[in-house]
């Protein structure tokens, strides 16, 4: 069966019709990539991300030595200071805002869904508690445990992240 002149034109239109239809979706698709890979670049700083999650867990974190006494001052604060930096180091916590005053510790922690709060809490007050009475037997004979058992944690998200660390910041001039 021979193709007449017409037919052959007919079907190179429609071959020529879907390669501009083939083409818009291409475009579109590439359009939608682009979108994405933006998205993803600018909000790299917002959120974290590991093999399973996206994620932005930010906490509030306050706890007291026992009956609040005053023994966080001078080599001892620089000497918590490094030991709660370690910790972090180890666990792949990250802080933004640290504050150690004499009766109480401030910290405005980040860290993967991996970690519950209480375990974050345990870890830093655990390892802290033991190397500063080793190193510190003032704070053995003068107390029976480092740290008291409760503390306090919350959450960024009812609360500005700005505002958290403004007021951890100014903890530092009461």
């Amino acid at each position: 069966m021979r193709s007449t002149g017409f037919e052959l034109a007919r079907c190179s239109i429609k071959l020529a019709q879907g390669t501009v239809a083939f083409r818009r979706q291409v475009n579109a698709f590439l359009v939608e990539i682009v979108i994405c890979c933006l998205y993803i670049f600018l909000m790299a700083d917002r959120y974290a991300r590991n093999a399973s999650a996206v994620f932005t867990l930010k906490y509030h974190l306050v706890w007291c030595p026992k009956y609040r006494r005053k023994v966080l001052t001078g080599q001892v604060e620089v000497r918590l200071r490094q030991l709660l930096a370690e910790v972090a180091d180890e666990k792949g916590m990250t802080f933004h805002a640290m504050e150690i005053m004499p009766d109480h510790v401030h910290l405005f922690v980040e860290s993967d869904p991996t970690l519950c709060v209480a375990e974050i809490v345990n870890r830093l007050k655990g390892r802290s508690s033991r190397v500063l009475r080793q190193e510190f037997p003032t704070l053995r004979s003068r107390l029976p445990t480092l740290w008291s058992r409760s503390d306090y944690a919350g959450t960024v998200g009812h609360v500005s992240q700005a505002t958290v660390k403004r007021y951890i910041e100014s903890q530092k001039g009461k």
